[in-house]
């Protein structure tokens, strides 16, 4: 009808390097890297291939999920497996 929201209500994107999670990968938590056409690009907070995501199944890592990633990266960096 006239007067109706054409465009769907996408979240305006975070700064680059904000956590988010990615509900649609079994909350998979990601760097926040900038916008690709109608997707988001996130990164593995300890590096490694971009993924794509649609905003609609993206949201802001809480605390304990910003925590649990940035330990795995310290973890896997003791290791040597990244640096």
């Amino acid at each position: 009808m006239y007067g109706e929201n054409l465009r769907p209500n996408i979240p305006e994107p975070p700064a680059p390097g904000t956590l988010m999670v990615d509900t649609s990968r079994a909350d998979r938590v990601g760097e926040f890297r900038g916008v690709a056409g109608p997707y988001w690009s996130l990164r593995p907070v300890g590096g490694g291939a971009e993924w794509e995501v649609e905003p609609r199944h993206v949201r802001p890592a809480l605390l304990i999920e910003q925590l649990r990633a940035r330990t795995a990266r310290l973890n896997a960096r003791s290791r040597g497996e990244v640096l």
